[in-house]
This record gives structure tokens, C-alpha cells and sequence, in this order.
């Protein structure tokens, strides 16, 4: 797929994966890039550059959490660019939670934006993308949805359901013409795994981590996992028999 003269919704594009995500399209990519986050203070500079040339590039601020606030900014980037082509839906938190520090608000917050933030955009984008039977969907999981990795389960639980949703929308979305894919990240360095107090083996750049996920977007992946070494050791653990894993985590403490 060429994506010159697409329509790209980001969201979460202020920091980490999505401003990688953002950065590498704006250069070498002659898109259109509608960008959502709650801060856009960040995406000023970007916005300023993004200004030569004929390309339209447009910051929204917006709280994926909030029902209303969603509708209304997806409303304010349709009347500005028109249908979107394109939607990498890529907001998300993380917790490290410990049972000394169990509180349901981390479970709270983390799912309202790793799975209803997904979910709130996917109902803005339906009926225009099934109208059009054109489109693509893209959904920022994790390959942690693979187990339930100690101090991270409200994280992996959410990336889990995300993941299990955006299968069974690819199905559904089939004989529409829309593509859904699933974005499995390894670790990549952002603000968020700076909080993790355990090794984060083959850890990669934003801008690693975007080069992977625009060239499977080109290619219309139906799941783009990377690193390899990552991916593939993912599916290993997920092979795993239970008991054993179980032992492994305890013994190894995974994280």
C-alpha cells in the first residue's frame, strides 16, 4: 500500500510509539496525519515543520477514556480531513503493580484506555469504513498479552482482551474490504517501560519500533510482532504448559 495522500488517524502520538510513529510518516511519507493525545504541547514543532509543503497535519486533543470527548474530536477531524483511511489506534498506559500496592484504580485506568480507548474509536470509524467497504484498522497491543508476567497482570490483561477483540474483528470486518491488524510490540524504550525494575532483553528506539509498524502497515500485515527474537520467544512462553510456566516465572521471577 502507498500511503502518500492517505488520511492517518494516531492516537496517543504525543510521546513514545505514536510520536516515533508520527515523526518517521512526516518524513518520509507525503500523508496526511491527524494526531490525538491528551498533551499536544510535544507536537508543536512537528506541526510547524509539517507546514511546508501541501500535506495537512493537525494535533486534537482529546481523553481516549471518555466516551463524549472521543466522538466529538473524531466529528472535529472529519469536518478537517475528511474519511479516514487509516487509524493506528495506539494510546496506552502501564502499571507495575505489586500485591503491597494492589489497588482496583491501576485495573481501572489501564483498561479504559488500552481497550475502551481502542473501543471508542472503533465505533467512530465503522460506519463511514463500511460504507466506503475500505480502510484499515490498527490495533497497538502488546506481546505481553501472551501470559500474565508478574507485577504487569492489569497490563497484560488488557492487552490480552485487545488482542482476542482485533481477532474477531478481522473476521467480522472481512467481507467489508477492512483490514485489522494487530501491532504486538516487544520493549520499547518510552517513559513507560522506564518504570520497569526487571531486564527488558533486545529493548529498541522509538524509531525502530515505528519502522516496523508503517512497513507492515504498507504491507497490510494481519499481525505485526517485532523483534523477531521477542515474537518468537512470546510464542514459546504462550506454548508453554502451565505448570511449567508457572515454575519459570517463580523460579526467574518474569516480568
Amino acid at each position: 500500500m502507498n500511503l502518500n495522500n492517505k488520511n492517518i488517524l494516531i492516537t496517543g502520538a504525543s510521546r513514545g510509539i505514536g510520536f516515533g510513529v508520527v515523526e518517521k510518516l512526516l518524513k518520509e511519507h507525503n500523508c496526511n496525519i491527524a494526531t490525538v493525545s491528551r498533551k499536544i504541547d510535544s507536537l508543536d514543532e512537528l506541526f510547524s515543520n509539517a507546514r511546508k509543503g501541501d500535506r495537512k497535519f493537525k494535533a486534537y486533543s482529546c481523553d481516549v477514556t471518555e466516551k463524549q470527548s472521543v466522538a466529538e474530536t473524531y466529528k472535529n477531524i472529519t469536518s478537517d480531513f475528511g474519511e479516514i483511511d487509516i487509524a493506528i489506534l495506539n494510546a496506552g498506559v502501564g502499571y507495575l503493580v505489586t500485591p503491597e500496592t494492589f489497588n482496583s484504580e491501576f485495573a481501572e485506568k489501564t483498561f479504559a484506555v488500552n481497550f475502551l480507548g481502542v473501543i471508542y474509536f472503533i465505533e467512530q470509524l465503522l460506519p463511514s469504513m463500511i460504507e466506503r467497504k475500505s480502510g484499515i484498522i490498527a490495533g497497538v497491543s502488546s506481546l505481553a498479552d501472551a501470559r500474565g508476567f508478574s507485577g504487569s497482570g492489569f497490563y497484560c490483561a488488557s492487552k490480552a482482551a485487545l488482542s482476542t477483540y482485533l481477532e474477531g474483528l478481522r473476521i467480522e470486518l472481512f467481507s467489508y474490504g477492512i483490514k485489522v491488524i494487530t501491532i504486538k510490540p516487544g520493549f520499547v524504550k518510552t517513559d513507560m517501560t522506564d518504570q520497569n525494575n526487571f531486564d527488558m532483553p533486545f529493548l529498541m528506539d522509538i524509531h525502530k519500533s515505528a519502522d516496523y509498524i508503517i512497513n507492515g502497515i504498507k504491507k497490510e500485515k494481519r499481525e505485526i510482532a517485532y523483534p523477531f527474537a521477542t515474537a518468537f520467544g512470546s510464542k514459546l512462553i504462550r506454548k508453554l504448559p502451565d505448570t511449567f510456566y508457572e515454575f519459570l516465572a517463580k523460579r526467574f521471577k518474569l516480568g
